[in-house]
């Protein structure tokens, strides 16, 4: 028994060697029908000896779990947005910015292509991969773990001289040839083709079967490694490291120490991007050294530590066929261009955004005029341009319209702000439907059961009007509109009844209130505690929270001066919703109230996240910059002279991570 079991440990070795040198390092060493025999034998063996089979062994990769439902898991490390650029300015920008925070005249830069595809994050724990999850929301996304296991190209473990337990990112991706393949084998079938990889990728992995994920040529590229450890000194040793532990990492990633090195980078790739055998949409800029990155941090959405050149967006002409208007939850009126069908970055554009009237006067658009369209930042397509020797003769203007398309009252359009709105925000379909399906939206009360249609369905059958009236429907209302079954009717009240423990920070940001957004929400909610405090707050008090504004300032008053709100949060307060912070007190001691700390440096005795966790739960404030407001900096090894000197010349006092010990003991 002892040599079965050796002789199945060492097929699988082998196996996953082979299958390394196939799709990481696309040189194989054997045939492919060398490898089917092994493979034959090994699943024979597996059989036939099921107590010595491996769960992770070359035999489980063409999948076949079937997945209902997909469970929505919380990211450890939260997975950001890059910030876009277009411009060689907005890279000298960027570098400037970042030069500026670190104090330091010199930083190598690791560029790297951006490849189309759809984000994943794959956990490994005790080297093996315990579960892959898409991006979601960058919060939490969905476990996709099945689906991920017959990718190839990902180790269902790795070599034991990597980490032990970490986190690798990377992009899903179809390269041409398969993705031409597929199609040729659809078409052959009778069905449709799939319009592009990189839609097809992101489709692929919420697939219930994941045998059928298992047919698809899917591809997993690596761009970061997420570890505690503090193992690596830069961006580029990483993925060197996570190469050999038998990851695929494109090898086009070069280091760069100018702007200019960074441009000759974009442009070469700009030329040589269509020689590829995956879409690419860009190139990633990020600062290389690791300690650098933790020094920059993150804004509310993105690290400061990386950027994204975005290539010139690809651009066609079409017909303009005519003009539709859009009312959102704010009564923000968007027109929207309907277009004669045109292929375009891979996907078939009918529609443009054409923003606001003052678009459409800047174009002159006409009737049936031919237009040039392109897609923003290869997102949304929009209307750039009229080509007026197509213009037809008596064409008659596109006027922007005065009433609102949904309930006929007059728009407005106040003065400095770019955008007409319908003023009937009580009494306008498109307005209270928006700002109820806003409420259920997965960031904010993320009542399961109920999707933007279910919404509209219920407005229809005149069962709400508002969000609060979600919390009045019984089983009675919901069983006799159609589509709406048992099981169906009994999620949608478990989810509300569920929805009524989502924190205060979550339902402010469900309010709606205009401009206040999740990061706003959070703010507010952390400066006053409950609704009754914001509701008091006045216009001074509101300005004075970090990143209020005075538009957000108004906006806030303007909505609690309205009494239908007011009558909409009390009826919510009765359903039991949360309008309160409830406070969990991990605070050890208030020994540092009133203190303003920069942490700046590799230290011994603390992790830069335990330091900084260690000062909030003194009662201190950790702030990214230095200023006069300012009372110590915290300096570690490898710390930027010119922190040094800032702090010298704004006379802050220099602690050491032992001086800082000797302040809270």
């Amino acid at each position: 028994m002892q040599l079965i079991e050796e002789k199945i440990k060492n097929l699988c070795e082998e196996l996953k060697q082979h299958n390394y040198n196939y799709y990481v390092l696309d040189n194989p060493t054997i045939s492919d029908f060398e490898f089917d025999i092994k493979l034959k034998e090994l699943q024979q063996l597996e059989e036939q000896y099921p107590q010595f089979a491996d769960p992770n062994s070359p035999t489980q990769r063409v999948g076949g779990m079937v997945t209902d439902s997909f469970k929505t898991v919380v990211h450890k490390h939260r997975m950001y947005s890059l910030d876009n650029s277009y411009s060689e300015d907005d890279i000298k920008d960027w570098i400037t910015r970042v030069k500026k925070i670190l104090g330091v005249d010199t930083i190598d830069y690791t560029c790297e292509l951006k490849y189309d595809g759809a984000s994943i994050n794959l956990v490994y724990e005790n080297y093996k991969l315990i579960r892959a999850e898409t991006r979601g929301d960058g919060i939490q996304g969905d476990d996709v773990t099945n689906n991920i296991r017959t990718i190839k190209s990902i180790p269902l473990t790795v070599k034991k001289d990597f980490l032990n337990t970490f986190e690798v990112r990377g992009e899903i991706v179809i390269p041409f040839s398969g993705f031409k393949k597929m199609n040729e084998e659809r078409i052959k079938n009778g069905e449709d083709p799939y319009m592009n990889p990189r839609n097809t990728a992101s489709g692929s992995l919420k697939l219930k079967d994941s045998a059928e994920v298992a047919k698809r040529p899917l591809d997993c590229l690596i761009y970061q490694v997420v570890t505690e450890e503090n193992t690596f000194q830069t961006h580029f040793q990483s993925l060197q490291k996570v190469r050999k532990a038998g990851f695929k990492v494109p090898n086009e990633i070069e280091v760069c120490n100018s702007v200019n090195e960074i441009m000759e980078y974009i442009h070469k790739w700009d030329k040589k991007r269509f020689e590829l055998p995956y879409e690419t949409d860009g190139i990633v800029i990020k600062v290389n050294n690791i300690h650098y990155q933790n020094e920059l941090g993150y804004t509310a959405k993105a690290p400061r530590w990386a950027i994204a050149y975005k290539f010139k967006a690809e651009q066609v002409s079409t017909e303009l066929k005519s003009v539709d208007y859009q009312i959102g939850r704010t009564g923000a009126v968007t027109p929207v261009a309907n277009l004669k069908p045109v292929a375009l970055g891979g996907t078939i554009v009918k529609r443009a955004s054409l923003h606001n009237a003052d678009q459409i006067n800047k174009l002159d658009l006409h009737e049936k005029d031919t237009v040039f369209v392109e897609k923003g930042g290869e997102i949304i397509p929009k209307i750039i341009g009229v080509d007026i020797s197509k213009r037809k003769e008596n064409a008659k203007k596109i006027e922007f319209i005065t009433a609102c398309p949904a309930c006929g009252t007059t728009l407005i359009r106040k003065e400095g702000e770019a955008q007409h709105y319908c003023p009937n925000e009580y009494g306008c379909k498109p307005q209270i439907v928006g700002k109820i399906q806003h409420f259920i939206a997965r960031k904010a009360m993320n009542i399961e059961g109920i999707g933007a249609e279910t919404v509209e369905l219920f407005y229809d059958a005149n069962l709400i009007k508002n969000y609060a009236d979600l919390y009045d429907l019984t089983l009675e209302d919901l069983l006799p509109l159609e589509r709406i079954a048992l099981k169906s009717a009994q999620n949608i009240l478990e989810g509300l009844e569920a929805s009524k423990k989502i924190p205060f920070e979550r339902v402010l940001f469900a309010l709606g209130i205009r401009f206040v957004g999740e990061t706003v929400a959070k703010k507010l909610a952390k400066r006053f505690k409950n609704i009754s405090a914001i509701q008091k707050a006045d216009f001074e008090t509101l300005i004075a929270v970090d990143e209020i504004g005075e538009r957000i300032a108004k906006s806030v008053i303007d909505f609690f001066n309205e009494p239908y709100n007011i009558e909409i949060i009390n009826r919510l307060k009765n359903h039991g919703l949360q309008f309160e912070v409830v406070e969990i007190n991990t605070s050890i001691s208030n020994k540092l109230e009133g203190l303003n700390f920069v942490v700046s440096g590799v230290f011994e005795k603390f992790s830069r996240n335990e330091l900084k966790k260690s000062i909030e739960d003194h009662g201190g404030k950790n702030v990214s910059s230095l200023s006069k407001k300012t009372n110590y900096l915290i300096a570690g090894d490898k710390m930027g002279p010119a922190k040094k000197i800032r702090a010298e010349k704004l006379q802050i006092p220099i602690i050491t991570e032992d001086d800082y010990l000797k302040m809270i003991n």
